[in-house]
């Protein structure tokens, strides 16, 4: 603490004028009452009016060093024992740390307004709301979930779907129990179809144009609406979007608690929305004749069912160990090479961080997955045998566009399980070794030696690999844009 030439204020760094003001002020009233000094003796001797210490020792107010030092005078004492930077007991300890948390944002996101922390407060009372708020802080911390946590969270929930390769009962019963309830017939689903199970879970559809830009769709449960934005009736599937918003309401989901919780949502809305497009009671007959001909094709699902080729894809992960015994694998890469999904049960060889995680890696330039993207025909579907140190591998793929860029969405299974497929002929073939080399993840030698001194790449670094995840209730969502959009459309 300094005066800087004849300033008469104390010179406070922005960072500690809070913390300062208020350990001076309850110093100067634990001195004060120490002497049984009432706020009207020490207004008299410092010729002050009381509301003006009493906003002082309140930490409302920054006095002057003139006024301090009168002050200390006042008291008995010297400048320094009042610019102690300890607090004189427990009591003045909770008193600022508790003005400091209504200060903060905790206080301010609850809307809990300050209050005057009078001495008829008990102890106990401020030991309660500094416990409640530290608890409160700490779950906020648990939810803003790191990279690195979200990285752990995704790692567990691959093997937990490795485990069960990628299928789970539970959902398929209550994909076949809601469609058993609509009396849906087989094949694809239809949108009358998926509007029938919104009214059977006592929902109306209504499409607007203003929907929250951070949500899907807003379920309105008090009212029994579901919004949904009119776009989707030109662009994209709507039956999709419908029946991922009523998956939640159907597994009985509630805010959650972390982000592993967040995500084992996600999955499983996914899950329960692909086993309603594609029932397993109809698919699985759909595939063993597929199999029985020896031409199990992605495609011939995605066309059978009406629904996009990833769609597909993943409800084939989810039924081809189980029903088919073949194990697979599934990838979606991003057309900067980037992995954004994956999934295997047939030991092909991911490349992986330190934790095990996929997401985020570069996949091999050999891969399928990458090499479909040089392929000038994009109407007709990919196929490549890739050597690998793990074995030969053949997979099929595909390019999708979104609004994220165009990403290549591929299947794969080992050599021998190849008999099964649609293009197995295919003459493509890859050599992949980055399970033992750094094949394709260094550039060759000679365009090293040319230009690793001589370049500088400004890299173009995802938002979310630098920064924490949102955090809330559900991370990303903008819960006042929510709210006010249900306010102005709910039924008068």
């Amino acid at each position: 603490m300094s005066t800087a030439g004849n300033r008469d204020d104390l010179d406070l760094g922005d960072d500690d004028r809070d913390v300062d003001s208020l350990t001076i002020g309850r110093r100067i009233r634990q001195l004060r009452t120490a002497r049984d000094m009432t706020l009207d003796d020490l207004a008299r001797a410092v010729d002050r009016v009381p509301s003006q210490l009493s906003m002082i020792e309140n930490g409302r107010r920054e006095p002057k060093l003139t006024l301090l030092q009168s002050i200390a005078r006042a008291l008995g004492t010297n400048l320094d024992a009042l610019l102690e930077s300890e607090p004189l007991d427990e009591r003045s300890t909770m008193e600022i740390a508790l003005q400091r948390a209504m200060r903060g944002q905790t206080f301010q996101a609850l809307g809990i307004p300050p209050f005057r922390i009078g001495k008829t407060v008990p102890d106990e009372a401020l030991v309660a709301m500094l416990a409640l708020q530290g608890e409160i802080e700490r779950l906020r911390d648990e939810r803003a979930a790191t990279p690195e946590e979200a990285r752990r969270a995704n790692v567990a929930l691959r093997k937990l779907m490795r485990t069960q390769n990628n299928y789970f009962p539970e959902l398929e019963q209550q994909a076949k129990a809601l469609l058993d309830a609509v009396d849906h017939p087989g094949g694809p689903l239809t949108q009358r179809t998926a509007s029938d199970i919104a009214a059977h879970l006592g929902f109306t559809l209504h499409y607007v144009p203003d929907l929250p830009q951070t949500t899907r769709s807003v379920a309105d449960i008090k009212n029994g609406r579901l919004y949904l934005s009119s776009r989707l009736t030109s662009k994209g599937d709507p039956r999709t979007a419908v029946l991922q918003a009523l998956s939640s309401r159907i597994l009985g989901h509630r805010e959650p608690t972390s982000y592993a919780e967040f995500l084992r949502q996600r999955v499983e809305t996914n899950y329960l929305t692909g086993a309603l497009l594609i029932p397993e009671e109809h698919a699985v007959p759909f595939l063993r004749e597929a199999k029985d001909r020896r031409a199990i094709s992605i495609e011939d699902l995605r066309d059978g069912y009406s629904v996009s080729y990833e769609t597909a894809a993943h409800r084939f992960t989810n039924l081809a160990t189980v029903a088919l015994g073949i194990p697979v694998h599934f990838l979606k890469v991003h057309e900067s090479g980037t992995i954004t999904k994956a999934y295997e049960n047939d030991d092909v060889n991911f490349p992986t961080d330190q934790l095990g995680s996929i997401e985020g890696q570069m996949c091999c330039r050999r891969w399928t997955s990458r090499v479909v993207f040089d392929e000038h025909d994009h109407f007709n579907p990919y196929y490549q045998y890739t050597d690998t140190g793990n074995g030969t591998y053949w997979c099929t793929a595909r390019v999708e566009s979104s609004s994220e860029g165009a990403h290549s969405v591929s299947v794969g299974v080992r050599f021998d399980d190849t008999k099964w497929f649609i293009g197995r002929d295919t003459p493509n073939r890859g050599v992949s070794k980055h399970s033992v080399e750094v094949c394709c993840r260094r550039a060759p030698a000679d365009l090293e030696a040319a230009w690793r001194e001589q370049s500088w790449p400004n890299v173009r670094t995802p938002r979310t690999l630098l920064a924490t995840l949102p955090t809330g209730a559900f991370p990303g969502v903008d819960t006042t844009d929510v709210y006010e959009f249900l306010e102005a459309h709910a039924p008068r």
